[in-house]
Parts: C-alpha cells; structure tokens; sequence
C-alpha cells in the first residue's frame, strides 16, 4: 500500500481541525460553566425541572451526556460495521458532522430554564455528532495511509485538532472579555462552534477520496459488528496480559473521562472559581497535555508501558485527593484557587499521556493479527462504555449525595481498581517472560 498524497492527508487532518473545537470549547470550558449559570434559581438554588423530575443542573448535564454516549456505544458495532464493509464512509461522516454542528450552533438560542429542553437535546446532538463521525473519521486512516506511516499521519491530525480548537477556544474567550453581555458572548461562541466545524470539514469531504466497498460478502452489516466484538472478547480471555491490562482500562477510563467532562463543572460550582480564569486554565491543560504526551512515550520506552500507566495512576489519584482538599479549603472560608491550578497542571501532564499509552500498549499486547480493525473497534467499544459508566456515577452520586467531593471519591475508586488490574497485568507479563527464559 502507497500513502495517498499530501493533499489527501491534510484534507483528512482538516476534520480534526474542524471537530476539535466541540470537544474542548463545548464539553470542557464554555457550555459546562455556562449551563450552571443559567440554570440557577433565582435565589441561588442549583434544582431544575425537566421532563417532570427535579435535578442538580450538573447531574442534569452529566446524565445528557452520558446518554449520548449511551446511545453512539449501542450503536458503534453497528457503525464499525458500516465503516469496515461499506464505500460511504463520507456520507455518514457528513451526517454525524452535521448533526453535531446543528447541535452546537443551537445551543445560541439556549437561554436557561425557559427552554432547558434545547439545551439538553442540543448538547446531546452535539456530543452524538462528534462520537459519531469520529468512527468514520479513524476508519479511513488505514485507508490513506501506509502502515509505517500512520503514526506520523495520526499525529498530524492531532496537531491540526490541537492547533484549531486552541484557536476558537482564544476567539470565544476574547468575546467574553470583550463584550459587555457575557451570556450573549458566551451563545456566539456556541454558534461559531457549529460553523468553524460544518465549515472547515467541507475541505474534508471535497479532499477525501471516495473509497470503494470492499468485494461482496455474506455479511449481515446489522450483526457483523456484534460479531466481531463477541470473537475479540473471546480471543482476549486466552490472553493472561491483555486480558487484564483491558480490565485495567475498562476501570480507569471511567474516572479520566470524568474527570476531563466534570473538571470545569467542578471548579465553578464547588470551588467557585471565576469563568475567565476556568477558561484559561483549560487552555494551560491543554498545552501541557501534549508535553505530558510526549514525556509519558519517552519514560515507557525506558520503564515499559505498564509501569508508567500505574505511575499516571497515582498521579491521577493524588490530583483527585487534591481535588477533595481544595473543596474542604473552600468550605472552611479558604481561597482555593491555587489549588485548582496545582491540579490543572497536573490533570494537563497526565491527561495526554494517559490516552496516548493506553492506545500504544493495547496495540504492543494483543497477538499478531489480520484483524486489528476488529480488535481495536473492541478497544473503543469498552472505552465508550466506560465513558458513560463514569460520567452517569459521577452525577448519579453528586445527585443522591450533594456533594461533588464524593463523586471524586468514587472517582478514586475507580482508579484504584484500575492500577490493580494493571499491576496484575505487570506481574503475570513478568511470570510468562520468566517461564520463557527459563
């Protein structure tokens, strides 16, 4: 296989590019803080009514996103399927792309609890748009690129995703500065989400080649997905390590999605942190995600994968004890913001770090294999599913307990679960190797 043309590589780097600005202006910086504020009582209080049951307004927001990711982790086998054996990847990556947009761009007419209803479908149309399109988006690496060169292409489409969402993400906070109306600042930053993302993926989808199904099977596309990822799950029981490295993933994918989803939310509304400060914070993690990114390869290479992803653990988990701390702070009439900017930094090192890993050690575990589509389209399948586990339990218990301080600690849980799995994984990777020597 050649590596398609500059031209096609940079076209299919675009759609990052494009969709980036979803994930952080929308889920981490501008709407989290925004929702909380226009859902406030008048007299302070953080209840909503909606669909005839009252809600904290962030459980509210954790519960709308945890059902869209809900419904795209019900549907991704069916989704892969489509990817892997049909020719119209573009068609349903235009589809999802302009779902979401359509979600984003909505949400400028989304004022508070007069009609919390648009603000809820939006959000979920948005997040449903983004998971969506990200399935075909992925799908057509190997299509386009050579196997020695699909870690350099993957990479340029992070730095075109990095690069455009940073960018947005500067624009949206120069119109709150700016502009005497910060709600309206706010809603125009949603509405230029919608267009910088349908807008920059046309250069996508004019640049993208057609590619053609493959030849004529006996597949069911309803079934095939469901099949597939019953055969790898059967495979990966007969494998000792990456058998429990996937528990390991399973378990503390649930509390680094959460924490990524919830962080903004908590900063607001538990540690009453300004919305310019919160916004640049996010940006400082942002940059820091990629140095983090880049250090956490360089120690795996020295230490191996296992061990460093147990150390990211532990950071992980002390950035959460932090995190309880600095609530406690507040309550006792401290100021905790520098605190939170202690555990920005620290959620910036870890959070690229963790994810970049996670994915490398999943591919340098499983056995050799025509089958790494399907194998990996099982890697994500437990990821989706782990992103509405955690998002759901971390409203789920700040709603039944009040307190956002026990959501984290549920939060550390699951990390704490997730490092055992993984020092398990470590251990039995030691047993075999020695059996080998010996």
């Amino acid at each position: 296989m050649i590596t398609a043309s500059k031209k096609v590589i940079n076209a299919w780097a675009m759609f990052d590019w494009a969709n980036s600005v979803y994930n952080l202006v929308i889920t981490a910086t501008f709407f989290p803080i925004y929702f909380e504020t226009v859902t406030k009582g008048p007299n302070g209080s953080d209840k909503v009514e909606f669909l005839g049951f009252s809600f904290i307004n962030s459980s509210l927001y954790n519960y709308a996103l945890s059902f869209a990711y809900l419904l795209i982790a019900l549907a991704y086998p069916l989704l892969t399927s489509i990817a892997d054996t049909r020719g119209n990847k573009k068609n349903f990556m235009r589809f999802f792309c302009t779902m979401g947009a359509l979600g984003c761009s909505s949400l400028y007419f989304f004022k508070g609890t007069s009609n919390l209803w648009l603000g809820i479908t939006a959000l979920i149309f948005g997040a449903m748009g983004y998971v969506g399109s990200q399935v075909f988006y992925n799908a057509y690496l190997p299509e386009i690129a050579a196997p020695e060169d699909r870690d350099r292409v993957s990479a340029r489409g992070f730095s075109f995703g990095y690069t455009g969402s940073v960018i947005l993400q500067l624009i949206g906070f120069a119109l709150v500065l700016t502009m005497a109306n910060k709600g309206e600042a706010t809603r125009i930053t949603f509405l230029l989400v919608g267009i910088w993302w349908w807008g920059f993926a046309q250069i996508t989808f004019a640049g993208l080649p057609k590619v053609p199904p493959k030849p004529k099977q006996q597949i069911n596309v309803l079934s095939h997905g469901f099949v597939e990822i019953k055969k790898v799950w059967q495979q990966t029981r007969t494998q000792p390590v990456l058998k429990r490295f996937l528990r390991g993933f399973f378990f503390y994918s649930m509390g680094v999605q959460a924490i990524m989803l919830a962080a903004t939310m908590f900063g607001s509304k538990t540690l009453g942190l300004p919305q310019a400060n919160l916004i640049a914070t996010i940006v400082i993690i942002q940059l820091l995600a990629v140095v983090g990114a880049v250090s956490m390869s360089k120690l795996s290479t020295r230490f191996g994968n296992l061990k460093v992803l147990m150390g990211v653990l532990i950071m992980w988990l002390v950035c959460c004890a932090v995190a309880i701390y600095a609530a406690e702070y507040k309550q006792q009439g401290g100021n905790p913001e520098r605190l939170f900017y202690g555990i920005a930094v620290g959620v910036g090192l870890v959070m690229g770090g963790v994810q970049s890993l996670s994915r490398s050690t999943f591919s340098k575990l499983m056995p050799a294999t025509n089958s790494t589509a399907s194998y990996f389209s099982y890697y994500d399948f437990n990821e989706k599913l782990a992103i509405v586990i955690g998002i759901f339990s971390f409203g789920f218990i700040h709603e039944a307990t009040g307190s956002m301080q026990n959501s984290i600690l549920c939060l550390m849980v699951f990390f704490a679960i997730g490092f055992a799995w993984l020092y398990a994984a470590l251990k039995k990777q030691r047993s075999l190797t020695t059996e080998v020597v010996a």
